[in-house]
């Protein structure tokens, strides 16, 4: 008997009711288990494989079979497609479709440093528990607009927080069954910089500090897995069982892909990338982290440049993106990225394929562009075993359109979900859409008839009346009817015709307003060829690319190349200023070879290398800032006390115009520092300034480590309005100080057991420093503080290496001096707050006297670029010798980085980080006139002159560009009033990374 029951259960499981095993209380849900078969199309099985006059089989939302000679089944539901096109339905990769409404937490009046939730990880932004199927609703609204958009399938997730947990793939058939449209429920785990809004949690406030939150749950989750965590935590537990799935991190520009990417290699975690569409900028570089690439088809609209006024607050990088933004595709394409392509930033997803045929008009391959709707995306979600394309077995998702995929009339007609048919618009009906001149009773008017996803509307119009319409077109019968807009006259106009195929004009049958009948006829007006306006539109386009070459960066003064190669200079006959023992030497020549200083001498000679005419120039060696905030995308990580973990290389961003102006300067090497904003900060960049190279091609190799700690104002909050976190007053900053170093201490002491131990990034850092591997620079200005800080160093055993601004050094230069301590000040900045009151301009030459190493810094985009004259200024205030004077901004500052064996003097053996000036580098009518580093010219005067001609060049090529776009109808955005952006210690903004 149970047998029985059983193989009746089967029968009716494989039968009429196959999908419908949940009970449901609306009675009886019939579904048809019929064969249904889409005969005569032309076939896009996959992006290479097409087969015409060709049959699709299918049943129960599975397809049966495909190809041109296919068997039909007795019970076979027909759908004729002749000479219409099958193409597999598109998959949107990457959505929040039909998650339902996330809480946001209320807002607070003090900031929030402690999790809201309990048994979870420490930081409320990492939700990898979060699932997109626990909190889905279906959206028939939505899934209808994106049916009409061609897609089939979306992955959807919650768009909240940094780790946002999994996602989940649905069908978009029309169900009321949740389980019917669930195709995978676990198909991606997704990640994002930005914060969840479900928590006010202060802690990241940065790119540095998103991606070294990142990095310590990884080595969390890895100790946790080898029980080195006691405590149960839901978080790690849910990415545990997570972290296998496809991983997908979406970008806001193409430096977070590299950030993002830099993670992944250190953890062993290959990302697919949800692009920012600016990749093209770095594409040499990109390709070679092997990452699948989702890119959405937001491209910028061209900017109003009518206002001479507001077009100099317009970047040329601004304007070159919107020349390049639709080339990015075929650009990734061109160098072996894989791409996908998603509707993220659209306003509606209808606008995808509009703009991907952009793409293709600017050159992307045709069967790539299909791919990147159908394969790629299936392939980047594990699903291509379902989707992707039309094989058997898989589901049965397809549109059928009116021609190929990207010609103007491309249209859809209707979209197959799951074998599930939804018409979008009658595939048997005449499209007459298009521009008519129309003559009725004599008259002529415009006729402009639309088509819009089947529904038609006309627009009727006589030189500056616009008439009132309405189209009807339905049953191979148009109406139209007419009437004043205006109502100057009574009379209006029924017109009707039967619409003959292959016709261009429109004859019929009118009622006029006074009862009489008469004739009409809509003659279709003869355009431009569509061929020879896109062959018109393209010969635009690659007159603008061979105009606008790329350049890198991408905008003013960008060079050709991304990588350089040292060049073989001899550099004759001029005043050397080496910094050494040697002093300053009159007409001697430098030989730089293979990106170092070769030879120093007189009458020297090489035959392989360009001669430059030093005579009565000064050559010395590049400007070094100890103190700087250039080429930082951020620069404080404020959401703790202390920040040790974070780092400012992730944060470097060599596409910083600042860049290029300190070279023209004499800057050559800078400390990138992090900001004030903790007691203990983040670690520092050693940057060359090599502009036009990638991030870590800045970064000094086998740099010398250090790290940003802060006294005074800044980090007890009392001049930013907080008064929540710890510490509030100057004894707690030192307290502070005692109990990080105090957990450092006590994390080496089990590090050095051999015991098994939990990784932390922060406790590392600290601990480098008790064991000298880590110096500090310390920002400072009043006396007590920074008599503290070596107090707390010295019971530690250790030397703080640097203090910086220290205003107030002159009172305690013989004590910095006892402790090895040394400055990095400003020439002559005081009173610009309290704590700076008793700041004199003769503080440097005082603690130069007392035997402290002196650095002059910048702390400052502009000041930066005339370093050699704050130098001077302490010739002026407290006579320091000449020499002595330039070591301030050249071997001192190399010293206090500790990179002095490389660079800060003219010295055989070193880097050729040099500077040719055309008078005396301490004069303030001095001007750098080439700047050089490692043997490679990276500031030229001369070149820069003509660089500034080609600036201005492009900048009216694209004006005009502009201007002719904005005349042809197309929407452009209004200027934004913005300036240059400097950055310092006490900077909070987050330039790329604003999620609130």
């Amino acid at each position: 008997m149970k047998q029985n029951i059983f193989l009746l259960f089967c029968l009716l499981s494989a039968g009429l009711f196959a999908q419908d095993y949940f009970p449901e209380n609306k009675g009886v849900k019939t579904r048809t288990s019929n064969y249904t078969a889409v005969k005569s199309a032309i076939i896009h099985v996959s992006p290479s494989q097409t087969i015409e006059n060709a049959t699709l089989l299918f049943r129960d939302g599975k397809i049966v079979e495909v190809g041109k000679n296919v068997s039909l089944p007795e019970n076979t539901v027909v759908v004729d497609a002749k000479g219409k096109h099958v193409y597999p339905s598109f998959v949107e990769v990457y959505s929040d479709f039909g998650i339902k409404d996330i809480a946001s937490a209320p807002r607070a009046s003090q900031p929030q440093y402690d999790p809201n939730r309990k048994g979870y990880y420490w930081n409320d932004h990492m939700r990898p528990e979060q699932s997109a199927k626990s909190h889905f609703e279906f959206d028939e609204k939505k899934a209808e607009t994106m049916r009409k958009a061609g897609f089939g399938a979306v992955n959807t997730h919650i768009a909240d927080g940094f780790m946002r947990g999994s996602g989940a793939l649905f069908a978009l058939a029309e169900s009321e069954n949740f389980n019917e449209n669930l195709l995978k429920d676990k198909s991606g785990f997704y990640y994002e910089f930005s914060k969840s809004k479900q928590s006010r949690q202060a802690y990241p406030s940065s790119i540095m500090g998103y991606t070294a939150l990142l990095r310590q749950f990884y080595h969390d989750a890895k100790a946790y897995e080898n029980g080195l965590i006691e405590e149960k935590d839901l978080a790690i537990e849910a990415y545990l069982a997570k972290k296998n799935m496809p991983q997908l991190f979406s970008v806001d520009n193409y430096l977070d892909a590299f950030r993002a990417d830099k993670i992944g290699d250190q953890f062993d975690v290959q990302y697919t990338i949800i692009g920012s569409g600016d990749e093209y900028k770095r594409i040499e570089d990109l390709k070679e982290i092997n990452a699948h690439f989702i890119l959405p088809l937001k491209f910028p609209e061209a900017y109003d440049v009518e206002d001479p006024f507001l077009r100099e607050y317009l970047t040329l990088g601004d304007m070159k993106h919107w020349q390049y933004a639709p080339s990015n595709a075929k650009i990734l394409a061109e160098h072996g990225v894989d791409i996908s392509f998603t509707s993220k930033g659209l306003k509606s997803p209808d606008e995808l394929l509009k703009n991907l045929k952009k793409a293709v008009e600017r050159g992307l391959d045709k069967q790539t562009a299909l791919a990147g709707l159908t394969t790629q995306p299936a392939k980047a979600i594990g699903a291509s075993e379902l989707l992707g394309t039309l094989e058997k077995g898989k589901v049965a998702n397809f549109i059928i359109t009116s021609e190929e995929l990207f010609e103007d009339e491309f249209k859809i007609y209707e979209n197959w979900v799951q074998g599930q048919r939804h018409r979008l618009q009658p595939m048997d009906v005449i499209d007459i859409s298009g521009a008519y001149d129309l003559v009725l009773n004599d008259e002529t008017y415009e006729l402009t008839i639309k088509n819009k996803s089947g529904e038609f509307s006309a627009e009727v119009k006589q030189d500056t009346l616009k008439l009132g319409s309405k189209l009807t077109y339905e049953d191979e019968w148009m109406t139209l009817v007419l009437k004043d807009a205006d109502k100057s006259r009574e009379e209006y106009a029924l017109l009707t015709s039967k619409i003959q195929p292959f016709q261009a004009n429109i004859d019929g049958q009118a009622i006029l307003g006074d009862g009489n009948t008469t004739t009409f006829r809509a003659i279709q007006k003869q355009t431009e060829s569509v061929s020879e306006q896109e062959e018109e539109d393209k010969k635009e386009e690659e007159k603008a690319m061979e105009m606008l070459s790329m350049t890198y960066p991408n905008s003013s003064y960008g060079r050709a190349s991304a990588q350089s190669q040292p060049e073989r200079l001899l550099i004759k006959n001029a005043t050397v200023i080496t910094g050494e023992a040697e002093g300053t030497l009159e007409n001697t020549d430098v030989l730089l070879k293979d990106g170092k200083i070769a030879k120093i001498g007189k009458d020297l000679s090489d035959g392989r290398a360009e001669v430059i005419d030093g005579t009565g120039k000064f050559l010395t060696a590049g400007i070094i800032d100890e103190h700087s905030h250039i080429a930082g995308t951020s620069i404080n990580e404020g959401g703790h006390n202390s920040s040790a973990e974070v780092t400012m290389e992730d944060a470097v961003d060599p596409d910083d115009i600042s860049i290029y102006r300190s070279l023209a300067g004499g800057v050559t090497s800078i400390q990138l520092l992090h900001g004030s904003a903790n007691p203990i900060g983040g670690r520092s960049a050693v940057l060359k300034l090599k502009w036009g190279e990638n991030a870590e091609d800045l970064i000094y190799d086998n740099t010398p480590k250090h790290i940003k700690f802060a006294l005074g104002e800044n980090v007890k909050q009392s001049n930013w309005g907080g008064n929540s976190r710890f510490p509030q007053t100057r004894m707690g900053v030192e307290q502070v100080f005692r109990d990080y170093f105090t957990q450092a201490k006590a994390y080496g002491e089990k590090k050095a057991s051999g015991e098994a131990y939990r990784h932390d990034d922060e406790m590392e850092t600290l601990l480098e420093i008790l064991n000298g591997e880590r110096y500090i620079s310390c920002h400072s200005y009043v006396q007590s503080e920074i008599n503290m800080l070596m107090k707390v160093a010295e019971e530690f055993d250790f030397t703080v290496n640097t203090f910086t601004h220290i205003l107030e050094g002159y009172k305690v230069a013989d004590i910095m001096a006892e402790h090895g301590a040394g400055g990095s000040t400003f020439s002559d900045w005081w009173a610009y707050k309290y704590e700076v009151n008793d700041a004199i301009p003769f503080n440097a030459a005082i603690m130069h006297n007392q035997g402290v190493t002196v650095a002059i810094n910048s702390d400052d985009g502009e000041m930066i670029r005339r370093l050699n004259q704050e130098a001077a200024k302490s010739m002026k205030y407290g006579g320091v010798p000449a020499e002595d004077a330039w070591k301030f901004v050249t071997l001192n500052p190399a010293k206090l980085l500790h990179i002095d064996d490389r660079v800060g003097s003219i010295k055989e053996g070193k880097d050729a980080d040099v500077v040719l000036w055309n008078g005396d580098p301490l004069s303030i009518y001095a001007t750098p006139e080439k700047t050089i580093i490692e043997g490679v010219v990276y500031f030229d005067i001369e070149k820069d002159l003509a660089m500034r001609e080609r600036v201005q060049e492009e900048r009216q090529f694209l004006i005009n560009k502009m201007m002719k776009a904005k005349n042809k109808g197309l929407k452009t955005q209004p200027i934004k009033k913005q300036e240059k952006v400097f950055l310092h210690c006490d900077s909070l903004d987050d330039i790329n990374h604003i999620h609130e």
